[in-house]
């Protein structure tokens, strides 16, 4: 019975523990088993993690190494130093999390735990485009090579899965020269810990993309994978320099230069991209210090400073992730005013406050930007005499003295600068000529450059002398040093000259340039070319007058004249014969009533009157109709003629007498009458 009793007491236990254990269960959820290890192999101190699923705040968890505990740790991770723990061997390690009055054991793991070795996170990741390879570059673990595993896909494309590669790594150290970011760039500052760098090859550098990389140990015999790093966005490669507009603005001294660019390609601004500006002279600093170079890293699309009127250079750079653009350089030249003049030699004296400056440009040609660049500020008084050394003779120097306004900077002198002038050591090149005739022609050249000037250049020294003729003398002219260009007139035809050029300073004149000028001989006048001229001269004067006559005739129509013809009785009577036929006239004495005769010329002009009168004078011709027909039907009657005779005489005798011993006769020609009187005798 007691043997029963105590088998009776024992399951009670063991069900009293069961169900205290099913309590405990559904009070929380057992953590994940732990992952000791260190960083490094070189690290004296493990980190120990593991996860849990609560919403609890007072969760604490006991870590168990075999038989040691640790106790009451608050966070899902702890450090342990080696010293504490059995590193050379294996041993059992486990979790218990309490949450409030109930507990949970996570599952036991054997390891052992000198050979676990797990990476930190990457971070710090830079990107850079290598033509169509990606280049990813961060802080490496340790001083020896690691795997990495590389997830990525294409930015703005959710929805494709990710390509995944496995590179080992190579090691980047300070001494090393990473290409990175690009060429454009400066280069990175590297510290004493290396870094590693993995390319990812075949991919399009005109795309973004998305990133995000593991790593693990090569060297340690149980290697664990990091955790994987934030996803890193690379924009596609900034392949061309910003396209710069300048605009400038004279402001009494200073220059308002305003910069404006277009953006940058979509895909090259994912993930943001900036400006960098870089100028020679900043006006934030005044004066003007040659060496003065201040950056200004803007994110918009415009910028504006103020210069002074020296020349200044002013870079542009935009800037993303995956490195820097080529840099646009915006030349701003000289502003220099016309007909400067020539500088005093005792401005150099001069002693100089903090703001103010002086600079001095040496000019080597009229089309090139200033060379040297000398700057006496007021640090350098002390240094005056050491910075006059540095000027040389017989260079051209444009001086500009510059101070500082109210935080902008103004140009306040300019001027032509020589410490000694000389005489041009070299002759104006490529002096020729062209479009020669029989009598003049034109000479070409170049101007002396400042360098071969040597002094400010007065003018240009012109000879020219006929070779054929040796008494001819030698004529010269003075041509303006502003020319390069010169018309030689009045020559002989068909002679040969020497024409000299040399430039003159105030100290001389320099070398001469020699040209050999031949001058066309005068042809003779080409006789059937003037006749040509002269016929074509005539036969245009002949079409205008036509066509001006017809212009004419067209505006002002002309007035019909009468035609008259030429009167001859001969063609008259024939013409009248043909017509009429023969016609007879006898002779007729005509007796007056009073007993007076009528004159022949007077019966003969009442003959013609009839004539004449033919078709309008109607009483005649009926006359003549009625004698012609008496005598066709050869009428004989004494009676009847005497009777018509005597009324035809008293018809015309009172005609006469009405006239007054004047005839009027009506002419007829081409239509027209003409009233002639004539008086009778």
């Amino acid at each position: 019975m007691e043997t029963l009793k105590g088998w009776g007491s024992l399951y009670g236990y063991v069900m009293f523990m069961f169900f205290t254990t099913l309590r405990q269960g559904s009070a929380c959820e057992a953590p994940s088993s732990p992952e000791c290890f260190r960083e490094t192999a070189n690290k004296t101190v493990y980190i120990c993690e593991w996860s849990m699923n609560t919403t609890e705040s007072d969760v604490t968890f006991d870590l168990y190494f075999n038989e040691t505990r640790f106790r009451s740790i608050k966070k899902t991770w702890c450090q342990i130093n080696d010293e504490q723990l059995i590193k050379s061997r294996p041993v059992n390690i486990w979790v218990e999390a309490h949450v409030g009055n109930s507990s949970c054991t996570s599952p036991r793991r054997s390891v052992k735990l000198g050979h676990i070795v797990k990476y930190e996170v990457p971070h710090n990741i830079s990107v850079s485009w290598l033509k169509n390879n990606l280049s990813l570059i961060w802080r490496g673990a340790e001083r020896r090579p690691a795997l990495a595993e590389v997830w990525f896909r294409r930015y703005g494309h959710p929805t494709e899965s990710w390509e995944k590669r496995f590179i080992n790594t190579t090691m980047l150290t300070a001494h090393s020269s990473p290409e990175v970011p690009t060429s454009h760039c400066p280069p990175l500052k590297r510290e004493v810990t290396p870094d590693y760098r993995v390319i990812v090859v075949n991919l399009l550098k005109h795309s973004a993309y998305q990133v995000r990389i593991r790593q693990r140990s090569t060297q340690a015999q149980n290697p664990l994978w990091s955790k994987w790093s934030p996803v890193v966005t690379v924009p596609a490669e900034l392949e061309h320099e910003p396209e710069v507009t300048m605009t400038t603005k004279l402001l009494n001294g200073t220059r308002q230069v305003t910069l404006t660019w277009k953006s940058m390609p979509h895909e090259a601004v994912v993930g943001g991209v900036n400006y960098t500006l870089e100028a020679t002279q900043s006006s934030q600093r005044c004066p003007c210090a040659r060496t003065d170079r201040k950056r200004h890293h803007i994110n918009t699309n415009s910028y504006t400073t103020y210069v002074f009127y020296s020349a200044v250079n002013i870079s542009v750079t935009a800037r993303n992730a995956a490195g820097c653009s080529p840099s646009a350089v915006v030349q701003v030249p000289a502003e220099i005013a016309a007909n400067l003049e020539t500088c005093d030699k005792k401005l150099l004296d001069e002693k100089l406050n903090k703001k103010t400056c002086k600079q001095l440009y040496e000019l080597q040609d009229q089309n090139s930007r200033p060379g040297h660049v000398i700057t006496i500020s007021s640090k350098k008084n002390q240094e005056r005499d050491q910075v006059k050394n540095s000027i040389r003779n017989y260079v051209r120097y444009l001086y500009f003295e510059h101070k500082c306004d109210g935080g902008k900077p103004r140009t306040v002198k300019m001027c032509l600068f020589y410490l000694k002038e000389g005489a041009a050591r070299r002759e104006p090149q490529d002096f020729t000529t062209f479009s020669e005739t029989h009598n003049s022609a034109d000479l070409s050249w170049k101007a002396i450059s400042y360098r071969d000037q040597q002094g400010f250049l007065t003018h240009y020294s012109l000879c020219i002398v006929k070779i054929s003729s040796q008494d001819e003398p030698k004529e010269c002219h003075n041509v303006s040093a502003s020319l390069i260009k010169y018309r030689l007139e009045n020559l002989t035809p068909g002679a040969k000259y020497n024409i000299t050029l040399a430039g003159v300073t105030r100290e001389g004149q320099g070398p001469k340039a020699t040209v050999t000028l031949s001058t066309l001989p005068e042809k003779p006048v080409n006789v059937w070319w003037s006749f040509g001229l002269l016929f074509v001269f005539f036969l245009s004067s002949t079409i205008c007058t036509i066509i001006l006559k017809r212009i004419k005739n067209k505006i002002f129509p002309p007035v019909p004249t009468p035609v008259i013809q030429d009167f001859n009785p001969r063609q008259q009577e024939q013409s009248q014969e043909i017509l009429e036929g023969k016609e007879e006239v006898h002779e007729l004495t005509l007796l007056h009533p009073e007993g007076k005769s009528v004159p022949e010329d007077l019966g003969e002009t009442t003959a013609l009157r009839g004539e004449w009168d033919d078709g309008s004078d109607k009483a005649v011709e009926n006359e003549r109709d009625d004698l012609r027909m008496s005598e066709e039907t050869g009428d004989e009657s004494p009676g009847s003629t005497d009777q018509a005779l005597g009324s035809s005489r008293e018809v015309e005798i009172t005609d006469l007498e009405q006239v007054d011993n004047e005839i009027a006769m009506l002419i007829y020609r081409n239509g027209l009458v003409f009233d002639v009187k004539t008086d009778l005798p």
